[in-house]
């Protein structure tokens, strides 16, 4: 494993919150981020039918762009009931001509769990993979993991993407109504960020 003896990272997301998650997990360490948002570059097409691909052409490509070691996340919401969809294409299923709507995507997720008359528990599982790249090319990657179920209505502002509508396994409340301490302490990018930190930053 590569250490990560910099003090600036690149994000590669447009998602201010999810940059803002994971530079809240990055601070303790004394590592200031940006996003390529901010360095004014696009996100590149992901076209790998895995977490980890679409995580590694992010990651390499912000890292080429910037000249400094990026970090991306490529996460989503896998429903048992729909065989693992929405995955990889979780962000796709909340496109609107106005760009993107979670409340859509969850409205996708309910009408398609009753056009198949799925029975409650609706079993789910929010995924996280980190890529880790330097400008040479080398990268480290990193997987996280939750399980739960699916609630309807969703519950919850807090968070974002399909976070009210997802209860963790042991919880009472989703992840769009828990305390962002809280889910910071247990969600998939906390899995997977702990799984870095031993890695690269302890």
């Amino acid at each position: 494993m590569r250490r990560l003896d910099g003090k600036r990272l690149v994000i590669a997301t447009h998602n201010t919150g999810k940059l803002a998650e994971i530079g809240a997990l990055l601070t303790p360490f004394g590592i200031s981020v940006t996003s390529v948002a901010d360095l004014g570059l696009e996100e590149p097409e992901e076209t790998e039918e895995s977490f980890a691909g679409n995580a590694r052409i992010k990651a390499h490509f912000a890292a080429q762009a910037s000249g400094l070691p990026a970090l991306s996340d490529d996460s989503g919401v896998c429903v048992e009931a729909l065989g693992g969809a929405p995955g990889v294409h979780t962000a796709d299923w909340a496109e609107t001509a106005s760009g993107r709507n979670f409340s859509v995507a969850m409205q996708k997720v309910r009408d398609q769990l009753a056009a198949r008359h799925a029975p409650e528990p609706w079993r789910a599982s929010f995924h996280c993979v980190l890529c880790l790249a330097w400008p040479d090319g080398h990268d480290e990657i990193f997987e996280g993991r939750v399980d739960g179920r699916l609630v309807w209505p969703a519950r919850g502002v807090q968070g974002f993407g399909f976070d009210p509508m997802f209860l963790p396994d042991g919880e009472t409340e989703t992840f769009g109504e828990m305390d962002p301490a809280r889910k910071k302490e247990i969600s998939h990018r906390a899995d997977a960020f702990a799984r870095l930190i031993r890695a690269c930053l302890a």
